[in-house]
Parts: structure tokens; C-alpha cells; sequence
């Protein structure tokens, strides 16, 4: 449930950049990472205590890498839709559970139920399903834009899979405090290509909330889940956020969706549905 609750607010993104006034492109993921940076300053002692800086596991190639991936999942998202459109950004996203799935395989050792494998399969249908019209294999810069989003299912893969790697070597490694790592490398990083600025504060002020809600707070909850679930499944219910964000999209901006997506997301929820309902009937059994 925590998961579903991080994936709705992932989803906030689309709806709160339609009421963006100046601020486009690599200024948008600059001002949203650096005020995660901000706000992670504030929550991380709230919730762990003033020493938690002192504790962070310096030294740790697990924390380091972490933190990397973190910020090209904040960063490559922003920079592809720059190069292509956003169907094919989208279903290249699709492939996160496929590639999570096959790199818990191959890092960990981990076997998945036939039942996950079937969840990731349908639902991946389903989200092709939503965008195969839109996708433009023609289109000027599909191959670059398309090879800079495959780096966010890649990363958000490693990621989820480090966390499983790190609990089941017994590590006590608190994983957390590498979203603000990362979101310091992501601002670094587009904080060049950002200038001059041109958000007006109305933008900023947007982007501060973004900065919040849509990336500190559930980014942090996420890597708890990822403690707790496996990680093909953190992969495969973060495909609601492709749903909830329609569905934000539609009631906040007036964006209908059509039938198609409509029903390519019905597919998708059926998929996580059927895969939660035969989870639930193992333990129970």
C-alpha cells in the first residue's frame, strides 16, 4: 500500500508541469533535484536524528552507487523527452519490470514466481498497448532520446536490486540518506545546463513542491519498500505511475485519454492485481 501511495505521487509530475509559466527542459529537473536536496536536509534529521550525516556509509560502494543511480533516474527522464516524444519515452519505461526482473536473476540469484513473470508480461502489453499509435520510429532523434530513457529502467533496476543485495548479505546499511545523494549529483550535473535561469516564481514555487512531495518524500518511502518487497515488484506496481498520472492528467489539466490508454491501463491494473491476489493466497495458504 505504501508502494501504491509513492507511485500516485511520482504521478504528480505531469499535471503540476502544465501550470509551469518559463521554466522548461533541464531548468525544470535542476530547481525539482535541488529542492529534494533541501528537502532531504530537513526530513533526514527529523526522522533519524541529527547524526544521521555522521552515519552515512561513506565508504560503502553500495551507498556511492545508489546515489548514482538515484540521479540519473531523476536526471535521463527530463533529458529523453527533450530528444523524443513522450509515447516513446513512456514505453521504454515499460521495460523496467523485465530488466529489474532479469537482474535480480543475475545479481542475486533471486527466482521469481511464474506469477510475476505474468504480471511483468501483461502489464508491459498493456503499456504498449496505451502508446503504440503515438510511437514515431521515424521521428528526428528517437534512437538518442529512446537510448537515454532505457538508463532509467537500467538504474531503477541496480537500484532496487542493491537494496535486496545489501539485506540479504545482512549489511546494515541504511540506504535512505543516497537519494540525496543522488539529487545532489542530478543538480550538479544540470545546474549548467539550466543557466540562464528563466522559471519565474511562480514556477519556483511549483518545482518546490515537486521537489517535496514527488521526489524526496516518496523516493525515500520507496527504498523502505524495497526492503520489504522484491524487487521486480517495486518495479512492476511503479507502473502506476503511468496510470495514476493519466488519470491526474484527465481530472487536473483536462487531458482526456483515449479509449486506448484506457484500456491498455486496465490491463496494466489487472496485471498487479492478479499478481497481489496469488501473493496473498500463497501466504494465507
Amino acid at each position: 500500500m505504501v508502494m501504491v501511495a509513492v507511485t500516485a505521487l511520482w504521478s504528480m509530475a505531469g499535471v503540476v508541469t502544465r501550470q509551469l509559466e518559463s521554466a522548461r527542459s533541464f531548468e525544470i529537473t535542476f530547481w525539482r533535484s535541488f529542492f529534494t536536496v533541501v528537502s532531504l536536509l530537513i526530513i533526514l534529521p527529523l526522522w533519524q536524528g541529527h547524526s544521521v550525516f555522521k552515519r552515512m556509509p561513506w565508504r560503502s560502494h553500495y551507498f556511492w552507487l545508489s546515489g548514482v543511480c538515484w540521479s540519473i533516474m531523476f536526471t535521463a527522464f527530463m533529458v529523453a523527452l527533450t530528444l523524443t516524444a513522450v509515447a516513446n519515452v513512456l514505453i521504454t519505461l515499460a521495460l523496467g519490470p523485465l530488466i529489474t526482473a532479469l537482474f535480480s536473476w543475475l545479481i542475486t540469484g533471486q527466482r521469481l514466481p511464474l506469477r510475476t513473470w505474468c504480471a511483468v508480461c501483461l502489464a508491459g502489453v498493456g503499456i504498449g498497448w496505451m502508446f503504440a499509435s503515438q510511437i514515431d520510429v521515424a521521428a528526428n532523434g528517437f534512437w538518442l532520446g529512446v537510448t537515454v530513457a532505457i538508463a532509467v529502467p537500467i538504474a531503477g533496476a541496480i537500484q532496487w536490486n542493491l537494496v535486496q543485495r545489501s539485506q540479504s548479505q545482512g549489511l546494515a546499511l541504511d540506504l535512505v540518506p543516497s537519494v540525496l545523494l543522488g539529487a545532489v549529483f542530478s543538480s550538479l550535473f544540470t545546474m549548467p545546463w539550466s543557466v540562464p535561469f528563466q522559471a519565474t516564481a511562480v514556477d519556483v514555487q511549483w518545482l518546490a513542491l515537486l521537489g517535496l512531495f514527488q521526489l524526496a518524500i516518496p523516493c525515500v518511502l520507496s527504498v523502505v519498500c524495497a526492503k520489504v518487497l522484491k524487487a521486480a515488484e517495486v518495479s512492476l506496481l511503479a507502473l502506476l505511475e503511468v496510470i495514476f498520472g493519466i488519470a491526474l492528467a484527465w481530472f487536473g489539466a483536462d487531458e482526456k485519454p483515449a479509449v486506448q490508454a484506457l484500456l491498455g491501463g486496465s490491463l496494466v491494473l489487472f496485471a498487479l492485481l492478479l499478481n497481489e491476489l496469488f501473493a496473498w493466497r500463497q501466504r494465507n495458504v
